[in-house]
C-alpha cells in the first residue's frame, strides 16, 4: 500500500494528470471510476483496478455513512492500493461532493466480431453523455450484451457516461468510434429503427428477435442512410402533450417491449 501526503509526489502528479485529461487516459488506455457504487460494480464484474485511490481522512472517520467506503477498502489488493492525505483526492474527483474513492482501470477494447448474429444495440451520434450512459444501463438490464457506438457519439468511457450507466459498462461488450460501413457488412440480423416516416406502431406486431436496434442523434434521429437500410421502422404511440420522447426513453421503451414479448413467448 502507498500513502501519499504531498502534491509534489511523482505518483500523485501522474494520477492528477490522468484525472484531468481524457486524452491522457486514452493514451494510457485507462478509465476513471468515481464513487463507491461504481467501484464496487467494477470489483464484482472485472476484478482489481490498476490503482485504487482512497481518502485516508474518510477511512479513519468512524461515521456510519463511511462504512461502505471502509468495506470497499477492505477488499482491495494492497499492491494497487493508494491512500491520499491532506485532501489530495479532491483534485482527482470531478464531482464536488465526492465519496472519497477513485479507481483507475484498463479501458476494454474488444475485438470487432466478424459476424453479428445476436440481439444488439447501435448508437448513431448520440452526443449527450447522460443519454449514452442511460441507454447502456437500459441495454444491460434488457439483456443486451454487445453495444456499438458510431462515430460522433459521446465517449463511452468518459466519467459522465460511466456515472450515468451505474456500472452497466462492466457487463457489456462496448465498441466505439465506428463507421456504419464497418458494421453493415457484419450484420446478420435485421436492422430496426425508430422514426415517424413510413413506420408501424411498436405495439402492433411481433418484434424481430434478434435484431440490431439503432437509436440516433438527439435532434436529427437515425441517419437517413441507416434508415433506408432498416428492415423494421417503428414509431412509439404517445399523447400529443410532448413532441417526442428523449432518445434514452425511446430506447428503454423499445428494448423492454421486445423483452416483454420474448418473455411472454417463452
Amino acid at each position: 500500500m502507498k500513502q501519499l501526503a504531498s502534491k509534489d509526489n511523482p505518483l500523485y502528479k501522474q494520477l492528477k494528470k490522468l484525472a484531468a485529461s481524457g486524452g491522457e487516459r486514452r493514451k494510457q488506455q485507462l478509465s476513471l471510476l468515481e464513487g463507491v457504487h461504481l467501484c464496487e460494480a467494477y470489483l464484482a464484474w472485472q476484478g482489481m483496478p490498476v490503482h485504487a485511490v482512497f481518502c485516508q481522512r474518510r477511512l479513519n472517520d468512524d461515521k456510519p455513512g463511511h462504512a461502505p467506503l471502509r468495506a470497499l477498502h477492505a477488499q482491495i489488493d494492497p499492491q494497487c492500493l493508494i491512500e491520499l492525505e491532506n485532501g489530495l483526492i479532491d483534485s482527482l474527483e470531478s464531482v464536488p461532493a465526492g465519496q472519497g474513492v477513485v479507481f483507475f482501470v484498463p479501458t476494454p477494447d474488444p475485438a470487432l466480431p466478424s459476424s453479428i448474429e445476436e440481439n444488439t444495440l447501435i448508437l448513431d451520434r448520440v452526443q449527450d453523455p447522460g443519454n449514452v450512459g442511460s441507454i447502456l444501463r437500459t441495454a444491460a438490464a434488457a439483456g443486451i450484451q454487445r453495444v456499438f457506438l458510431l462515430q460522433g457519439c459521446a465517449a463511452a468511457w468518459s466519467p459522465k457516461v460511466l456515472r450515468s450507466s451505474q456500472g452497466a459498462h462492466f457487463s457489456l461488450l462496448i465498441h466505439e468510434d465506428l463507421a456504419w460501413a464497418a458494421l453493415d457488412s457484419r450484420l446478420r440480423v435485421p436492422v430496426a429503427v425508430t422514426t415517424l416516416e413510413a413506420a408501424q406502431s411498436l405495439y402492433a406486431q411481433a418484434l424481430p428477435m434478434p435484431c440490431a436496434w439503432v437509436f440516433g442523434h438527439e435532434g436529427q434521429g437515425v441517419d437517413a442512410q441507416i434508415q433506408a437500410q432498416a428492415a423494421h421502422r417503428y414509431w412509439i404511440p404517445q399523447e400529443a402533450a410532448a413532441e417526442s420522447l428523449n432518445v434514452a426513453a425511446a430506447a428503454a421503451v423499445c428494448l423492454f417491449e421486445q423483452r416483454r414479448q420474448r418473455l411472454c413467448a417463452a
